[in-house]
């Protein structure tokens, strides 16, 4: 790989998607084992309030990519011998074994039963416990309702109480897993999981802008939330999340830079190494880069969606789950290899890791609606091909 790539195509890309309407704001960073090939971006850091322009040093709420972070400093444990993924996940947090199999409602009332299995820490790590996300599942939302019980964002204890919805180990559901797995996280290490990814990533990486509370002056290059204005454009939405969390999402909590995270990027790149230190053995590396879920198959919905024809947001055949990353199982044509990892946040930041290219990238914007046929994805998908065609 060569130490610079053509921009010209992102940066068109970039401009254009600001222009156009379809995001607000957005930065994009591509780079390679040796180190950053590309760092661009485009709009203001919020829309009609600030003159300040985007870049890959702003400040954004990377959310899910927040996953893989969590699920590293879990891998360490492992590598370490301190924790057993294989051990049902109420040996290290008890009140996990309370938890029922969500069935149906009586009129109002929720149904349950008790599920067939115990879950396990490596069900947690592949989304296989049963546990899932109010946004793609009904009966959550409506059990939430029902119970007055909160979802993960507002960072109270109380969204653990949230029930199964399918058995321990028979389906890939996308939910609070990584949420339960830092909290494993934690009861292992007997400290706060914002100190074990700051211990185990963030510091040693030298990812000084990456944090789950911002300090003050972080703050003033931070992106607040937009959303679409009534009357056409874009609106800012202000802070979503909860700035005095009664506990650290592990699924969601990290805010981030481009400049930042393309340094965890790299070192997923590079087997668990950079710039002569390690995070993980290259072995632990490769398995999470490898399909874990087993016979489980992925989900068609989301494995076969169109983003021409459809809401969602993983498209074409050829996907599986590894652990804390989306694994290509396929080449896409013009695009990514077969083991690549990615996975993106619920306000519209986006990464891969290509291992086999040699390159990893990321698209970041904070902006809702996330899954939609125009604006943020088809911005994300419009900047990888332009990566790929510059290289």
């Amino acid at each position: 790989m060569g130490a610079r790539i053509d921009g010209s195509r992102i940066d068109a890309v970039l401009a254009a998607a600001v222009g156009s309407g379809e995001v607000p704001h957005i930065a994009a960073i591509v780079a390679d084992r040796d180190g950053v090939l590309y760092e661009g971006g485009a709009g203001v850091r919020v829309a009609g309030e600030s003159d300040d322009p985007v870049t890959t040093a702003t400040q954004f709420r990377i959310m899910s990519m927040t996953k893989m972070v969590a699920t590293t400093v879990a891998l360490q444990q492992v590598e370490r011998g301190e924790l057993d993924l294989s051990a049902p996940v109420a040996d290290y947090l008890p009140e996990f074994a309370d938890l029922q199999v969500l069935t149906g409602f009586d009129g109002d009332t929720p149904q349950y039963r008790a599920p067939a299995s115990q879950a396990t820490v490596h069900q947690l790590v592949t989304h296989t416990t049963g546990l899932g996300y109010w946004f793609w599942n009904a009966d959550l939302v409506r059990w939430e309702a029902a119970t007055g019980t909160p979802n993960v964002v507002p960072g109270t204890m109380a969204a653990f109480r949230a029930p199964l919805t399918a058995d321990p180990g028979t389906s890939f559901v996308y939910g609070i897993n990584t949420d339960w797995l830092g909290r494993v996280v934690e009861t292992v290490a007997g400290t706060t999981l914002d100190r074990v990814v700051a211990e185990g990533v963030t510091g040693p990486l030298g990812m000084a802008d990456t944090m789950f509370l911002l300090d003050e002056e972080r703050k003033k290059d931070l992106v607040t939330v937009h959303v679409p204005g009534e009357g056409g454009g874009w609106t800012s939405a202000g802070e979503i999340l909860n700035q005095s969390p009664e506990w650290f999402a592990g699924g969601h909590g990290l805010y981030s830079t481009p400049r930042d995270y393309v340094r965890f990027q790299r070192a997923l790149l590079r087997g668990g190494e950079l710039d002569g230190v390690r995070i993980l053995r290259e072995d632990t590396v490769d398995a999470a880069f490898s399909s874990q879920l087993g016979d489980i198959p992925f989900p068609e919905e989301i494995a076969t969606a169109d983003p021409a024809t459809t809401d969602s947001f993983v498209t074409g055949p050829g996907w599986t789950w590894g652990h804390g990353l989306l694994i290509n199982t396929v080449d896409v044509p013009g695009g990514r290899r077969a083991g690549t990892g990615a996975w993106a946040g619920l306000f519209n930041t986006h990464f891969f890791v290509d291992r086999t290219t040699g390159i990893c990238a990321s698209v970041y914007t904070n902006s809702l609606p996330f899954i939609a046929r125009d604006g943020a994805w088809k911005t994300y998908v419009d900047v990888e091909q332009a990566v790929y065609a510059s290289l």
